[in-house]
């Protein structure tokens, strides 16, 4: 079966991979470690998708072959997003949109999915009349990728991004999405022939402690 991308639907979240179903980093306003899974809760996630979708619209996109998750981005504008406001670079205007999670499962990794499910995303957004997205970048690489809640700034650099407000961190980068020229790009076309095995194993489910809402 041909890969595919559709938005982030309710019934998604209930199979993205462990660390990432529950977890409600930026969702939630008390200040966190820079850690995916800092905290967990399921209802809060589920409340805050309600909320955003109701509110806003689309928050994300998903990768998929045979309806196995091959990746995930999730982003809305930054004042659904709580602790973005906790970075001392945080975002001036709430209503700009913030690219908050961008996950690629293992197998599917270093074939150009990230940048696939970016620029359908970017197009989303600009499709809604969007002008500009913002997304921090982790200026140090860390020691384990899947638990930075942040995107590589090398990875926004090569798409475009530019630093918008500095941090020796995590500095916010922005991208104007009137300068792009891909609303008439065949992203499934390009998602169909990259160069990674064709299904990814199943996940195995791994244990995470459940956080409290603040």
């Amino acid at each position: 079966m041909p890969r595919r991308l559709r938005p982030l639907s309710a019934q998604d979240l209930e199979r993205l991979p462990a660390a990432c179903t529950d977890c409600a980093f930026w969702e939630t306003v008390a200040p966190l470690e820079r850690r995916c899974g800092s905290v967990c809760d399921r209802e809060l996630t589920r409340e805050w998708f309600a909320a955003v979708t109701g509110e806003w619209g689309e928050c994300g996109r998903v990768a998929y072959e045979d309806d196995e998750i091959l990746g995930f981005i999730k982003y809305a504008p930054s004042r659904f997003l709580p602790q973005a406001a906790t970075f001392r670079a945080a975002p001036l205007d709430g209503q700009v949109p913030l690219i908050a999670c961008l996950h690629i499962e293992p197998n599917a990794r270093h074939h150009g999915l990230g940048s696939v499910l970016l620029r359908a995303a970017l197009r989303d957004l600009s499709l809604r009349g969007e002008r500009r997205v913002e997304a921090f970048a982790a200026a140090h690489k860390p020691a384990i990728l899947e638990e930075s809640p942040m995107l590589g700034i090398d990875f926004l650099l090569r798409n475009g991004f530019s630093v918008s407000r500095p941090d020796p961190d995590y500095p916010l980068l922005k991208l104007d999405l009137r300068s792009l020229a891909m609303l008439s790009e065949n992203l499934e076309a390009v998602l169909d022939s990259l160069r990674f095995p064709l299904r990814v194993p199943k996940r195995v489910p791994a244990s995470w402690t459940d956080g409290r809402r603040s």
